[in-house]
């Protein structure tokens, strides 16, 4: 596995995942997450999370919907935090291996564009 640009990853479509493979290792997922600002590692280093700070309960809900249209064409869902009417946060991870594969920094890198337009 090599680490990608948030730009190449942006490009790519994420894979179905049924199980059957190792979660990326963690060294990786340090590496691949030093080219994505902001998302860490949480739950054990099985998941990645970012936060992020909108104007408004709306703004927040309107990103969300942003996000589940891009999730839903990709086939991989991220947890979705709404807290305190305009803090969010989304966790990322593969269900289907309980951790971390290559479609997680994927849909980051997606989700980062479109934070662009939402983010305070």
């Amino acid at each position: 596995m090599e680490v990608q640009t948030p730009e190449q990853l942006a490009q790519q479509k994420c894979k179905p995942c049924e199980g059957g493979v190792d979660p990326c290792p963690l060294d990786f997922s340090h590496r691949q997450l030093s080219n994505l600002p902001g998302w860490f590692l949480t739950h054990n280093n099985t998941r990645i999370r970012k936060d992020w700070k909108v104007k408004n309960f709306l703004q927040g809900l309107a990103f969300f919907q942003e996000v589940a249209v891009v999730a839903e064409e990709d086939g991989h869902h991220p947890d979705l935090h709404l807290e305190g009417y305009r803090f969010v946060s989304i966790e990322l991870w593969t269900h289907a291996i309980g951790g971390l594969s290559e479609n997680d920094f994927i849909l980051a890198a997606k989700i980062d564009e479109l934070a662009k337009k939402f983010a305070v």
